[in-house]
Formats: structure tokens, sequence, C-alpha cells
């Protein structure tokens, strides 16, 4: 009986430290919305700005049977995928020959930080003359706008490697593809999936923010018709399932390190 009690009572713990992050969260998301609650029904907000969470929460019905909900979400995140794994094939090559040149990689990585901080939203119509009213518009300009961030930071973790690991490699003799697969590439893999989810982030909101503009599928052009009727509590409802496309990315993406990375 008293080692019953020991082990439950040293489990405890480990479970709250476990999920401590997760209920926390929750629980702040539970308070902000009662919050907002309170605020929208004495009005202290405008709730024809900001409706109250409890009509938000009652639209999410109406947006699944009535709009298609998971249908414009699948589209939403097919676009995301192909621009978001494109980016990542493109530019963690690149970045590892920019790395492997200095002489090239001081030309162009100035070059490549200014596409990042490049408005390429706003070049749509050159991008719908190019490839049409088509989600190969949506896809090509969503890779181009989450490319950067993968570049930049693949070159910053091969860089950022130990000298200390370069000797070892040095030592036993390694070839280039040696030293780069067993050693460089491990080491800058934590860094390298930093870029690849500012990328990805990049990515869903140039994705949503296009279908937005040319009004063309997805969750963009859902928010845009929402908005246009003046539903608000659909539109945040709508802009919610954006969120959980972001979210079940970002797990994804999580698992994907998980595997990738060399068991401590």
């Amino acid at each position: 009986m008293a080692d019953t009690l020991v082990r439950k009572s040293s489990s405890s713990p480990s479970l709250l430290f476990r999920y401590g992050p997760e209920i926390t969260g929750l629980a702040s998301l539970v308070v902000a919305a009662l919050l907002f609650e309170l605020l929208v029904r004495v009005g202290v907000i405008n709730r024809y700005v900001i409706p109250p969470p409890s009509d938000v929460i009652l639209a999410f019905e109406r947006v699944v049977t009535e709009e298609d909900i998971l249908g414009r979400s699948g589209a939403t995140a097919f676009e995301m995928i192909v621009a978001a794994v494109a980016a990542v094939l493109v530019g963690v090559p690149v970045g590892a020959l920019l790395h492997r040149s200095p002489l090239w990689r001081r030309a162009m990585e100035d070059w490549v930080g200014a596409l990042a901080a490049a408005p390429i939203v706003l070049a749509f119509p050159l991008f719908l003359v190019l490839f049409g009213r088509s989600p190969k518009t949506i896809i090509v300009m969503a890779f181009f706008h989450g490319l950067a961030p993968i570049i930049l930071k693949t070159i910053e973790g091969l860089s950022g490697t130990r000298k200390v690991l370069i000797n070892v490699g040095r030592s036993l003799n390694m070839t280039s593809s040696q030293m780069f697969w067993k050693i460089l590439f491990p080491s800058a893999l934590p860094v390298i999936f930093t870029g690849i989810r500012l990328s990805w982030t990049f990515v869903l909101i140039t994705v949503v923010g296009v279908e937005y503009l040319i009004n063309l599928g997805g969750l963009g052009q859902l928010i845009n018709e929402l908005a246009e009727r003046y539903d608000l509590p659909g539109t945040y409802a709508a802009i919610f399932f954006v969120i959980l496309v972001s979210v079940f990315f970002f797990i994804l993406l999580e698992r994907v390190e998980l595997w990738l990375r060399p068991a401590r």
C-alpha cells in the first residue's frame, strides 16, 4: 500500500511536468475568451468589430455544415504543403552550396535576405499573368516567400558547426560527402528546422493571403466571402481553422525533426 502511494506521488509531478504547458496554454485561451466575452457584453469592445467568443463558437457548426470548411481547409493545406516542401527541397541544397563557396555566399546572402523582406504578395498581378488564376499562382508565390529563411538558416547552421567536430572528421580522413552527412548536417539540423518553421509560417500567410486577394479556393476565399457578407462570427471561425492548419503542420514538423535528429 505504501509502495503504491509512493509510486503515485512520484508519477504525479512527471505527468504535471509533461502536460503542464498544454494545460497552461489551454487555460490561457479560456481566460482570454472569457475576458473578451465580458468586455464585449459590457460594451467596452464594439461587438461589430470583435464578436463575442460565444457567437464565434456557435458559428462553427454553421461554417462546417454550410461552407464546406473541411474541403477548403484541405485545399489550403495542399497548397501549403506543396509550396513548403518545394521550399525545403530547394532551400537546403542552395544554402549548403552557398556555405561551400565563400565567394557566392558573400555575393548572394544579402540578396537572399532582401528576398525575405520583399512584399511578394503585392506582386500577385504579375504571377496571375504568368500562371493564370489557378492554384499554381498561390503555390509559386508561397514557394518564393518561404525560400529565404531556409537558405539563410542552412548557411547559419552549417557555419556554426563546432571546429572540434570538423577536426575529428579530418583526423578520420573523411571525404567531403562524409563530412557533410555525418558531421555538418546533423550539427546544423536544429538551426535548419528553425528556418523551416519560419518558412512554413511565411508560406501559410502567403497562401491564405493570396487566396483572399484573388478570391480563389481555400480558407482565404471563405474568409473573403464571410467578410463581404459581414458575418463576423463566421469570419473569426474561419480564421480559427487557419490556425488549426498551422498547428497541424507545426506538430508534423516537430515529429519529423525528432525522427531525423539522432537520439541523445
